[in-house]
């Protein structure tokens, strides 16, 4: 369980990887400038860029911080840890944020009681017109009905999250941060979601790029990445295994709140 500080004021802050990408990157950092919640901090991770995103996160007042490990799940994994904010909020560096994206997410992540994680979805903001929406809901769609069954809850999708910082606290040490084959993704969630509660929030306020339906070696890759992250936590996340121990869990905790309830007591 969270503690609650009272009169304490939430900070947030935003975790951006990046790696030769400061076109994108310089769009993004815009339109996180035009937040109707204003952030406290933007870290953008230069995963080794031989581009100007470094750079261009700077002009843009970001603090850069440098991963020499190669791949996402360390990079994101280095600006979480560098985060000095009680909400952690991610999105890649070809996201383009609406102005109500933070507030919706930081709210979401308070509304309710034991929530370590929330995430959003998104539609498309390039490539053909006709076709942004559709290929968007069905991707999506595909994403959480598959990873959903492994994990037993809702996933995360990295372009569009938010996280307690207490919660990345109690998994870092445990996630698969130094693998480059790890869809840091689905990492994530499997250890976030094995003690707090994961819940979704709409895709309303996330824009990000088509690009990666563009190649279809690259497409395949990334499956190729989530199917390797799954199967790398069996057999002690093996779905039935997991699924069964969520339920004793949710359970016990049904049992625990009855047992406190004052009604109870007057009833004994």
């Amino acid at each position: 369980m969270f503690q609650r500080r009272p009169h304490h004021r939430i900070t947030v802050s935003v975790v951006i990887p990046v790696k030769d990408d400061a076109a994108h990157l310089d769009r993004c950092l815009r339109s996180i400038a035009r937040q109707s919640l204003a952030v406290d901090e933007v870290v953008v991770v230069d995963n080794g860029s031989v581009d100007d995103s470094a750079d261009v996160a700077r002009c843009h007042g970001a603090r850069v911080v440098s991963c020499a490990h190669p791949g996402v799940a360390a990079a994101a994994s280095a600006g979480y840890d560098a985060a000095h904010g009680d909400v952690i909020l991610r999105l890649d560096a070809d996201c383009a944020p609406g102005p109500g994206w933070v507030r919706t997410m930081t709210e979401a992540l308070h509304e309710e009681e034991n929530v370590g994680a929330v995430f959003g979805g998104a539609s498309f903001h390039d490539g053909p017109r006709w076709l942004r929406r559709p290929l968007a809901g069905a991707y999506l769609s595909a994403y959480v009905l598959v990873v959903g069954a492994a994990l037993g809850h809702w996933p995360l999708f990295g372009s569009n999250l938010a996280m307690r910082a207490e919660a990345w606290q109690a998994v870092s040490a445990s996630v698969h941060r130094t693998r480059a084959d790890t869809h840091d993704d689905i990492d994530l969630a499997f250890h976030i979601g094995e003690r707090h509660r994961i819940v979704a929030v709409g895709a309303e306020h996330m824009t990000i790029s088509m690009r990666p339906f563009a190649d279809a070696r690259l497409f395949a890759a990334r499956v190729r990445k989530g199917f390797h992250t799954v199967v790398m936590h069996w057999p002690h996340d093996f779905p039935p295994i997991r699924w069964d121990r969520r339920l004793l869990r949710r359970l016990r905790r049904r049992s625990v709140a009855r047992r406190a309830r004052p009604d109870h007591h007057l009833a004994a």
